[in-house]
């Protein structure tokens, strides 16, 4: 039996599975996403915050500060003020700074959440240590990490004041930062690889074939899983074996750059290979295809559906996870395919300074990452050596 629709307040409704409430402030509408249920206590917590919103637009209270403080997970644009606040400062500095959408939105979630309602107004001169330590001390960190993230954030915007000789030091430095976790390594043995992509390639919708063939791509190459999406025929050259990486995936846009704002060049092997002809294959049968609206694929691993790529990384895990469950193997994010790669060609005894360059880290970074596999294998090799040592003494054959 259907559910009966509820009474809803003025300005709130329900969204997906939360609830939302709108209102205009400053001549502009706004919706923001509330994290309550929807129920009624969650609709009547809802109703009541719209009316202290409504009642703070009305006597001229909102401003920067206290929106940020309402809506502490908004991705609305700071919206900046004349004075010489922390707010001002840090909306112009983000304005101002050439980084990537996804990294801007980042800063002013954890800005919004954790620093504005306290220093919103604050004029960015008056920042101190003491009153940095005071929000700290007094915030629930969900996280040590999450802690380290904001403290870094704000490290960053105060170390610009600094610069900008609005501050003599940056308060922030002196702030102790939890300490950051090592991500912990969890590859697919070469063996599970196999068998993974042969049970995708076994797939009879032959739409998604074109899966089998970039998780090969990526299980053989290393590349970021936002870059093989963003990879275009235009920057391959089967003849030469090489594919530039220069692109990647992010906010559903392709933007023309690395995560590390590198470009590189990844050398092709076998497998690699094999994945691209299949999918150049794919590609002209699905461009003489009568069924289906796009006739040009410009990029190397198109999605079955009728997009030009694949928007969001998170769209792959609908043919990993039951593969994986198929086939019984432990599940780990389709990102370990790139650590899967690292290690094979680690174990392999191949030059780590080759892999670090394949994959677009720093070779002190490999080194760090994935000790385990440059060292694991010659471990007890080396504990060897101690048996081949001067003769061991005898231990007395009766307690002393």
């Amino acid at each position: 039996m259907a559910r009966k629709p509820m009474d809803m307040p003025t300005g709130v409704e329900i969204h997906g599975s939360s609830l939302r409430i709108r209102f205009t402030w400053n001549g502009k509408r706004h919706a923001e996403v509330l994290t309550l249920p929807t129920t009624k206590s969650g609709i009547a917590t809802a109703a009541k915050l719209r009316t202290e919103i409504v009642g703070l637009i009305k006597h001229g209270l909102m401003d920067g500060a206290q929106y940020a403080k309402h809506f502490p997970n908004s991705l609305q644009v700071l919206p900046a003020t004349s004075d010489d606040s922390f707010l001002a400062f840090t909306q112009n500095w983000l304005d101002c700074r050439p980084i990537a959408e996804g990294t801007k939105i980042n800063y002013k979630s954890l800005m919004n959440h954790y620093w504005m309602p306290y220093l919103g107004h604050v004029p960015v001169g008056m920042i101190t240590l003491t009153l940095l330590q005071k929000i700290v001390a007094e915030t629930k960190w969900t996280s040590p990490q999450v802690r380290r993230a904001a403290i870094h954030k704000v490290r960053t915007v105060l170390k610009a004041a600094v610069g900008q000789g609005k501050l003599d030091s940056n308060p922030a430095e002196l702030l102790e930062l939890p300490k950051k976790l090592k991500k912990q390594i969890d590859p697919f043995k070469q063996d599970e690889a196999y068998q993974i992509i042969a049970k995708l390639y076994a797939t009879e919708h032959w739409p998604s074939l074109i899966y089998a063939a970039f998780y090969e791509f990526v299980f053989y190459t290393g590349m970021r899983l936002s870059e093989a999406l963003a990879l275009r025929w235009d920057a391959v050259d089967l003849n030469r074996r090489e594919a530039h990486v220069c692109r990647t995936v992010a906010l559903g846009k392709v933007e023309e750059r690395t995560k590390t704002g590198n470009d590189r060049v990844v050398l092709l092997n076998e497998r690699a290979i094999h994945a691209l002809y299949f999918a150049q294959a794919y590609c002209e049968r699905r461009a003489s295809s009568k069924v289906g609206r796009i006739k040009e694929f410009p990029y190397c691993f198109p999605p079955s559906k009728g997009q030009p790529f694949v928007k969001q990384t998170s769209d792959l895990h609908h043919q990993w996870r039951p593969t994986l469950k198929e086939l019984g193997i432990r599940y780990r994010p389709p990102y370990n395919c790139r650590h899967t790669y690292a290690t094979i060609c680690l174990m392999a005894g191949m030059n780590p300074a080759f892999i670090a360059k394949q994959l677009g880290h720093s070779v002190q970074m490999l080194l760090d990452r994935y000790a385990h596999w440059i060292d694991g294998e010659n471990d007890w090799a080396q504990m060897e050596k101690l048996q081949i040592g001067p003769k061991l003494a005898q231990y007395p054959k009766q307690p002393l």
